[in-house]
């Protein structure tokens, strides 16, 4: 090791023992050290063959003996030590301006915040403006500094595909040379993470260029990746890439479902087209070389003797053997979402009143709306007391004498407890209208404990809906250990339902479990898991899911009508 890569393993050890809570002057003496080793003039190697660290000012017994284990063999066992005690996204959240080893101790220790995506998280929900040393401020200041750090991690979230794709494509829009566009790819499938943004338009061939040009130069094009007249690459504000493909319109629908994909689905599409004589590629079907006309991707389905197969559901899963017979779904559209139950007002961590959130509600067309703020065991994000929960009752009756065009239902998330228990007495679970169950801590327990605890709070009569089951963060926290089949099974057999939470952090539960969720009789719940009114939209991302899992409006609860949510809550 050279005296740069010396002094680098120095500061990140004297970092270390900050986030363990170590004595200042122990800390300082290994940052002090990294600073000697990374001034001196002298060749490192020399110096610790020579024995001459000890002439160093600064330099104590218990660092020259680090120094030169790291020189001769390259490697530190204490340094691999310490490491191995600390978990490796922390190292991720130090890289963010402005949180030193001190502030993300706090965050681990307090909100057990271990990764950027929890923090993120911790963020939008508020949980950060409560700490001692954090504030609004701070707070906006992080997540910034998780954005950019986000822009070059190579993954992202479907929002944010969404979002900046539909900006782009609103832009091309206004490019009258082109004249069909559309998203393609994983977006477009709606899977929860992607890569990059394919977008699909056509034009005559004598506009190539210009169109090109122009896509170039858009708003938010950071840098050229390539450039040409069939596709074009840049890289946006965002961090993410935007592949644009141009192609003749005669070929747009053909090349729209051939990189909208999935692979898998376009391959079991090709075998099917060739066991009946036809050759399908990007730029057509073919019968006997000859092209068959068509004209969007409807005709193309049609073409094959397929009825149409939804862009969310071509991930070779069966889709094409229902189109075969006819069976494709009426998958659920937004429209259908006639309420919602999992959403936080400021009697805990949300921003807006519960009168705010009704407003917002009655606004979007919604026939009923359940208040869910967190339990008392969520004191990171001021869970409610009882005295809370009499005061915020009390409140939602005079707002249901306010606003009697819209049922406003008194509700709660409860945090289901390492024994599977609700935490809060009988008698007060007994005095909301539905208990969302979810857990918020305990992470890590086995596959077995970690079932039966979910089991145990599916059987408690008073958990009306599971709340994001699994408790993955995409791009940061993986589900936690359990049989999820089993706890599936449990809630058929309890009527109780399951929440696809629409965050786009979460999309839990995972559209890969929708279907056999479906099949088992279970109803699933579209939720925003709201913090603010803005985030109410994010139910968008939810019905995305919905889609991908297979579910029709008549699979959902929040699609039926206020009886409906009476009958299902009484259980």
């Amino acid at each position: 090791m050279d005296k740069k890569e010396v002094s680098k393993v120095l500061k990140e050890i004297g970092t270390l023992l900050e986030l363990k809570g170590e004595n200042h002057f122990k800390t300082r003496a290994y940052f002090n050290g990294a600073r000697m080793i990374e001034v001196m003039q002298e060749d490192i190697g020399s110096v610790v063959a020579e024995n001459r660290l000890k002439d160093i000012k600064g330099i104590g017994k218990a660092l020259q003996e680090k120094i030169t284990e790291l020189v001769t063999t390259g490697g530190l066992q204490y340094y691999d030590d310490l490491k191995s005690e600390i978990p490796e996204g922390i190292f991720d959240i130090l890289k963010i301006p402005g949180l030193g080893p001190k502030k993300v101790k706090v965050l681990y220790d307090e909100l057990d915040i271990k990764t950027l995506g929890e923090l993120e998280y911790a963020c939008l929900e508020n949980r950060l403006l409560g700490l001692k040393g954090f504030g609004e401020k701070t707070q906006n200041n992080i997540l910034e500094g998780i954005e950019n750090l986000k822009k070059y991690s190579g993954q992202h979230l479907q929002s944010t595909g969404i979002i900046f794709g539909n900006q782009i494509i609103e832009k091309l829009k206004e490019n009258k040379d082109i004249i069909r566009v559309s998203l393609a790819g994983s977006i477009r499938r709606h899977k929860e993470v992607i890569k990059d943004i394919d977008i699909i338009a056509s034009c005559l061939d004598q506009d190539r260029e210009n169109i090109m040009d122009y896509f170039t130069s858009i708003d938010g094009a950071e840098k050229i990746i390539a450039k040409g007249n069939t596709k074009s690459s840049i890289i946006i504000s965002a961090g993410i890439n935007v592949d644009l493909r141009l192609v003749r319109d005669d070929e747009y629908p053909f090349a729209l479902h051939h990189f909208t994909g999935s692979k898998e689905h376009n391959t079991a599409l090709r075998h099917r087209g060739k066991a009946i004589g036809l050759k399908i590629n990007e730029y057509g079907i073919f019968k006997d070389d000859k092209k068959i006309d068509v004209k969007n991707e409807e005709g193309f389905f049609t073409a094959l003797g397929l009825q149409y197969i939804p862009p969310e559901l071509r991930e070779n899963m069966g889709e094409i053997e229902a189109a075969e017979e006819k069976r494709i779904p009426n998958l659920v559209q937004l429209q259908d979402i006639k309420g919602i139950f999992h959403v936080h007002s400021n009697y805990s961590d949300g921003v807006n009143t519960i009168e705010e959130l009704i407003n917002k509600a009655i606004e979007k067309g919604f026939k009923y709306i359940g208040i869910s703020d967190h339990s008392q065991s969520a004191f990171y994000a001021n869970g409610l007391k009882d005295e809370d929960i009499i005061n915020q009752h009390r409140e939602i009756e005079e707002l249901r004498d306010k606003y009697p065009e819209i049922a406003i239902y008194k509700g709660i998330e409860s945090d289901i407890l390492p024994d599977g228990s609700l935490d809060y007495s009988d008698k007060i679970l007994a005095s909301f209208d539905y208990v969302i169950g979810s857990i918020h801590s305990n992470f890590n327990m086995d596959k077995k404990a970690m079932t039966e605890r979910l089991i145990k709070a599916i059987e408690n009569k008073y958990i009306n809906i599971l709340g994001h089951p699994t408790g993955r963060l995409l791009l940061s926290r993986e589900a936690y250990d359990l049989d999820l089949k089993e706890v599936i099974k449990c809630c058929s057999k309890n009527k109780v339902a399951i929440e696809i939470n629409s965050n786009p952090h979460r999309l839990d539960l995972d559209w890969r479990m929708c279907k056999y969720a479906k099949e088992e009789g279970v109803k699933l719940s579209i939720e925003p898991d709201a913090h603010r009114i803005s985030g109410i939209d994010d139910i968008y991302y939810g019905i995305g899911i919905g889609r991908k899992g297979w579910l029709e409006a008549k699979d959902l609860l929040n699609t039926g009508n206020v009886e409906d949510i009476n009958s299902f809550f009484k259980k």
